[in-house]
């Protein structure tokens, strides 16, 4: 009784799986990686006791955009298509009588399926199934720094090189680059779908650990922590760099698109950048006299305003510090005029410069406060009335200017372009040597060429345009033709051989046009 029960479930099976299949995917979800195709079966059709995961040849597959399919066959991709339209199957699957090819060679393979299928008890010995993959970017995940993170701020202005903590949060978004990789090492064969919160967590995980080195890379170009928001496209790159071994070449996996809603360092560590950045501007002595200065007006209408010990005694507080040494703002001043001007850019070379030109205002007035009279109030205005110095103009390059803009050549030729000098005065030779005096060349030695004549010569010895001679009436001899344009004048360079058009009025040049 089992090998007729087997006969006949081998012979019904593979009638049932004489039809052709059709498999679709609908839009999947932003939450679904993957998903097992299905059979299109509707109320009307006949193929409805088919086996699962038997695809008879000849088959059809649909693939929408952005989606990717791939045929697996007893556990192994057999192949994959990423391009939008129908795909045949015709690589592997049951025999069929509606696929292509002769009826009696598809009627001979079914029957030795009925056979390899009796040896299986009737059931069919393979599995063939269809799994699509979503190749949209899957957006929407978000990331946040639980725990400080290090980072290097870097200032080449000031020579700043430390390291601080910052807090960032985001959302980042990723996609499926490679599906082959995904299957094979992530998903496998999966019974219907495979979504993303069974990988986001490890992901998320994996993200915040590359998140230290891939501010390392940032810091490295000299972005600043709260530039990070204008450079998410550096970040992404970075990211992907750390993260190739593990997803990328793992998981078929990168990341698209990485971004910074808010990035904050501590408030000791902010302070901190703050006064280093204050305390590097007084590195030059004009700024640090600046600030000297500023202080000792704040000190003086502090002293004025002391109504414990009252201002004489707060002045005297003054002046026993200011003699008690350190540096004063005269000679600060001093030390900025004595430095090196920087140069300027052309564009500012006619604002004055405010610090290194400008006169020592505070040499002739005592340094001692104890010894003048407490006359503040009508001292003069010495900043006020300060006069800057305008920068000198630069002088001009010596040597001579070439046509293409390049000044200062000393030579015979130029040193940008190769030009020869030119020379005022004299005429050129068709070899490029220019300001020829005689009537030779003075580089290859070919004579003077001579001016065409405006017209046609005459026996007598007139130039002519016309078709008769000025002078004695003679006609115009028989020869090479010589044109002008008979619509604006133009007239060409050699007249014998005029162009096709002209270049005024767009005439085409004829028999009309001969003078």
């Amino acid at each position: 009784m089992g090998l007729i029960k087997a006969a006949f479930g081998a012979i019904g099976g593979v009638m049932a799986d004489q039809w052709l299949d059709f498999f679709y995917c609908e839009a999947l979800p932003e939450n679904v990686i993957a998903v097992k195709g299905k059979k299109r079966v509707s109320g009307r059709s006949s193929n409805t006791k088919g086996e699962d995961n038997i695809i008879s040849s000849g088959s059809s597959i649909a693939v929408a955009d952005g989606q990717c399919m791939i045929i697996v066959e007893q556990g192994r991709i057999l192949d994959y298509c990423a391009e939008p339209g129908e795909y045949k199957f015709d690589i592997g699957g049951d025999p069929s009588l509606f696929a292509g090819g002769g009826l009696g060679a598809n009627a001979l393979a079914s029957l030795k399926n009925v056979f390899e299928r009796f040896k299986y008890g009737g059931s069919p010995g393979k599995d063939t199934r269809i799994y699509y993959f979503n190749m949209k970017e899957l957006i929407g995940n978000k990331y946040g720094t639980p725990n400080p993170v290090p980072f290097r701020v870097v200032d080449q202005n000031i020579g700043l090189d430390i390291d601080i903590s910052i807090r960032c949060f985001g959302e980042y978004s990723y996609r499926v680059a490679n599906p082959i990789l995904f299957y094979s090492n992530v998903c496998g064969n999966v019974r219907e779908n495979y979504n993303r919160d069974k990988i986001d967590g490890q992901l998320k995980s994996e993200l915040m650990t590359a998140l230290q080195p891939a501010f390392a890379k940032i810091s490295a170009m000299g972005i600043r922590y709260s530039m990070l928001p204008g450079h998410t496209m550096e970040i992404a790159d970075a990211l992907n760099e750390v993260l190739s071994s593990k997803w990328r070449d793992m998981r078929g996996l990168e990341v698209v698109s990485f971004g910074v809603s808010s990035v904050k360092a501590s408030e000791e560590d902010e302070k901190m950048i703050k006064e280093l950045q204050r305390n590097a501007t007084f590195r030059n002595p004009a700024m640090a006299a600046a600030h000297l200065v500023s202080a000792q007006a704040e000190a003086m209408q502090s002293a004025a305003a002391n109504t414990s010990t009252g201002p004489a005694m707060a002045f005297m507080g003054m002046n026993m510090a200011g003699n008690a040494g350190g540096m004063n703002a005269q000679n600060l001043f001093a030390m900025g005029q004595q430095q090196p001007q920087q140069q300027m850019p052309p564009q500012f070379a006619g604002q004055p410069q405010q610090y290194g030109n400008q006169p020592q205002q505070y040499g002739n007035q005592p340094q001692q406060y104890g010894n003048q009279p407490q006359q503040y109030g009508n001292q003069p205005q010495q900043y006020g009335n300060q006069q800057p110095q305008a920068a000198a103009p630069a002088s001009a390059p010596a040597g001579w200017a070439c046509s293409c803009g390049h000044t200062g050549n000393t030579s015979k030729f130029c040193m940008e372009c190769g030009k020869p000098q030119p020379h005022e005065g004299g005429w050129d030779c068709p070899c490029g040597r220019t300001g020829n005096t005689g009537k030779f060349c003075m580089e290859c030695g070919k004579p003077q060429p001579q001016p065409q004549a405006d017209g046609w010569t005459c026996s007598c010895g007139a130039v002519n345009k016309g078709k008769f001679c000025a002078e004695c009436g003679k006609s115009k001899p028989a020869g090479v033709p010589q044109y002008k344009c008979d619509k604006c004048g133009w007239e060409p360079a050699d007249k014998t051989k005029p162009p096709k058009f002209c270049p005024e009025c767009g005439d085409v040049f004829d028999d009309g046009d001969i003078v």
